[in-house]
């Protein structure tokens, strides 16, 4: 028996209408879609008339239920997997199903779209030929060190590169802080891009330092999710 495909559909951000054609198509046409969240797919698959049914798959699901959906592909069915929002694999627990799959000899078919790393670096005004995303920051252990090599590495010359990271919006503005910090005297010499709620109704870019970032949200605080972009001026 032939096996089934995985496979990693992203789709949109924010905005419905960032879902391309093929994603679509893919979606109606599988056995099964795994979802990080079936309420917030519900809409998504609400809007477009796919009825294909959907089962949760998110970072805490055990090891039966990966082995469930491998057993589902073995058998020659098709599973679509999808994110809350994005590109599946990217700050959630798609990877761990991704490698399972090709431990099991599944075929893997990406079916690319939105991310919101890359529509963030793409209208930031920030150097793109080289970047480097870290996900979300280290909350404690590892964050210190973390951001003085940033520094280091700048004094050195020899960050030439973006680096792009997100944060949620209750930590926004400690993560600001933290950067100022621990950036120390070079703090003044990066340029700072906010992107916030990214193709939805109050999307906005915020760019200035450190200095001017960490002053506006004081004035009124963050809202919505946030990628964060940094690049170093020599």
């Amino acid at each position: 028996m032939e096996k089934g495909i995985l496979y990693i559909v992203s789709t949109p951000i924010g905005n419905l209408e960032d879902i391309t054609l093929r994603a679509i198509r893919i979606l109606k046409e599988v056995t099964l879609i795994a979802a990080e969240d079936t309420r917030h797919a519900t809409i998504l698959l609400h809007k477009y008339e796919i009825r294909t049914p959907c089962v949760s798959y998110h970072s805490y699901s055990n090891d039966s239920k990966i082995q469930s959906i491998i057993e589902k592909l073995n058998d020659g069915h098709s599973v679509a997997l999808i994110s809350d929002a994005g590109t599946p694999g990217i700050s959630d627990p798609a990877y761990t199903l991704i490698q399972a799959a090709i431990a099991a000899e599944i075929t893997i078919t990406p079916i690319p779209g939105p991310s919101a790393l890359l529509a963030a670096l793409v209208a930031s005004g920030l150097p793109m030929h080289h970047f480097r995303y870290y996900g979300f920051l280290p909350l404690k252990k590892g964050r210190q060190t973390l951001l003085t090599s940033w520094k280091a590495q700048a004094e050195s010359g020899d960050l030439d590169e973006t680096i792009i990271f997100y944060e949620s919006p209750h930590r926004i503005a400690r993560t600001l802080e933290d950067l100022q910090k621990h950036l120390g005297d070079t703090s003044m010499n990066w340029n700072i891009v906010l992107g916030r709620e990214l193709t939805k109704i109050h999307e906005e870019f915020m760019r200035g330092s450190l200095t001017d970032l960490i002053q506006a949200f004081k004035i009124k605080p963050p809202k919505g999710e946030f990628v964060v972009l940094m690049s170093y001026k020599s």
